[in-house]
């Protein structure tokens, strides 16, 4: 009788085990797949605005390209006519072009 509980317990822990390895397995496929790639993207990203320097051209999220003018902490103001100058976040910023 008691060998029979023990060998009961000891195959419902192997049963939960084998129910939670395909979910662990879905998780590292998609950590690798997807949330490493998306961090590293994002990682070049943070690293490409903060090497951004004044006379850089650069690319907004809305498309415009401009010619940054003067860095302060948030925000840029930048050159994208002649003598027509705007005041955009860093954050907006999608492309660096350095010239």
């Amino acid at each position: 009788m008691i060998t029979s509980a023990f060998a009961n317990t000891a195959g419902q822990s192997t049963s939960l085990m084998a129910q939670f390895l395909p979910l662990i397995i879905i998780f590292v496929i998609f950590y690798f797949l997807l949330i490493r790639p998306q961090q590293k993207r994002a990682k070049q990203h943070r690293l490409k605005i903060e090497s951004i320097a004044v006379g850089d051209m650069v690319i907004t999220s809305g498309g415009i390209k401009a010619k940054i003018k003067k860095i302060e902490d948030i925000d840029i103001k930048v050159e994208i006519a002649s003598n027509v100058e705007i005041t955009v976040v860093k954050s907006t910023i999608i492309d660096v072009i350095k010239k």
